[in-house]
């Protein structure tokens, strides 16, 4: 056998069974919720701007740009603009003409400024808005009306409600083959009150959102063995690939 065909079915193989392990797994969840107590995710820079992700996910969020190739990536949610930099450093390995586009309802100065100097801003628009206000999506709908290749990231107010109009806004602009990631669908699987400070808890967050799209919507699907292999993420249930 072609020995990198050979690694691919060990590591294939090897995945699936961790898959299996519902002890492993159960652990991971009990180091997040530990590991949350000191805000773990908050930890880790891309290219100079926090990136509020555990590492796991960062590395999925690599491999699935590399392998689709989008010339267009739509992430709402900017926080300190790690995650939209990390997308902009892989378009610019692709080369090609693309684009991400930043929506945060609040831009605040000191993020904006530390981005709008950053080298990849060449490839980043920043809109400031609410991500479904029918200004934004305007806006959006012109950008995305000359692009090919589509992928769409969401993790900006983690309410159910939110979340799910989000998803059925931006989930028709998402190409086949690509992908919708949801973040923070981990909220689920923490203890209900976690978030007391907060307008999401057990049952009213991305996860529930998740779960409501998918039963409406049969051209996405969870896609397992991406998920599986992470154990530890922020996006249980959360990477959905277009499959029609």
């Amino acid at each position: 056998m072609d020995p990198i065909e050979e690694f691919k079915k060990e590591r294939a193989k090897d995945m699936e069974l961790m898959s299996k392990d519902k002890e492993l797994s159960q652990k991971s969840i009990e180091w997040m919720i530990h590991a949350e107590k000191y805000k773990y995710t908050y930890n880790y820079s891309w290219l100079g701007r926090p990136i509020i992700k555990y590492p796991n996910d960062i590395v999925l969020q690599q491999e699935i740009i590399w392998e689709f190739k989008p010339d267009l990536i739509i992430e709402t949610g900017i926080a300190h603009g790690g995650s939209i930099i990390l997308s902009a450093s892989m378009l610019e390995l692709l080369r090609g003409d693309g684009l991400v586009v930043g929506v945060d309802i609040d831009i605040r100065k000191h993020n904006r400024d530390e981005i709008e100097k950053h080298p990849l801003f060449k490839r980043i628009k920043l809109i400031e808005g609410s991500s479904t206000s029918d200004h934004v999506m305007d806006q959006i709908r012109k950008i995305a009306q000359n692009k090919k290749r589509i992928m769409v990231f969401l993790d900006s107010l983690h309410t159910h409600d939110h979340v799910l109009d989000e998803m059925k806004c931006y989930s028709p602009f998402v190409s086949v083959g690509s992908y919708l990631v949801v973040s923070d669908t981990f909220i689920e699987f923490f203890p209900e009150g976690h978030y007391s400070n907060r307008p999401w808890d057990r049952g009213d967050n991305p996860y529930t959102a998740v779960q409501e799209f998918l039963s409406e919507n049969d051209g996405f699907e969870i896609d397992t063995k991406k998920e599986s292999k992470l154990l530890i993420t922020e996006g249980i249930s959360g990477w959905l690939k277009r499959i029609k």
